[in-house]
């Protein structure tokens, strides 16, 4: 890409991946003045049901939390761990919602990359036995519940002048 050439780049839950140093020297290279960085993840998610939701965060962090890679502190702490070396704006704070299943919720566990790595290690999949848990909490697996991911941005800009 030519030099100052870009508005705006968007990093969706991937920036805890980069090699940081080499990727904001080419951020700065190709945004315009006065463009864009901004950075986002979303964090653990809340659960409609107190009971629901506390068996969903044992999982996630006792069951699972060990076979997460080292860079999910990074997701955890909104990014306010990594480096971010532009004139830092202010976001407010927003929720990522959903109303699921709970067979999709059920399928969302399985696509977590710790569910994978326990799964290997183990040989078996340690969302059955949380389906099993969650069964009689859910009431029918058809139901809907309210799922909430805490959202978390870091955007930045190049100065226009100077």
């Amino acid at each position: 890409m030519p030099e100052a050439a870009v508005d705006l780049i968007a990093v969706a839950q991937a920036l805890h991946w980069f090699d940081l140093d080499r990727f904001y020297i080419e951020a700065r290279r190709v945004l315009k003045p006065g463009g864009v960085l901004a950075a986002w993840s979303y964090g653990v998610l809340a659960v409609a049901g107190e009971a629901v939701d506390a068996r969903v965060r044992t999982f996630y962090r006792e069951t699972v939390g060990p076979y997460w890679p080292p860079e999910r502190r990074h997701v955890e702490s909104g990014y306010r761990t990594l480096p971010f070396p532009f004139a830092e704006r202010e976001v407010p704070k927003f929720d990522m919602e959903a109303c699921w299943t709970l067979p999709e919720l059920l399928g969302y566990f399985r696509s977590w990359s710790a569910t994978a790595r326990y799964l290997a290690e183990w040989g078996h999949d340690p969302v059955a036995a949380l389906a099993a848990e969650l069964a009689p909490l859910w009431g029918s697996p058809g139901d809907r519940r309210r799922i909430v991911w805490p959202l978390a941005a870091r955007v930045g800009h190049i100065p226009r002048f100077g």
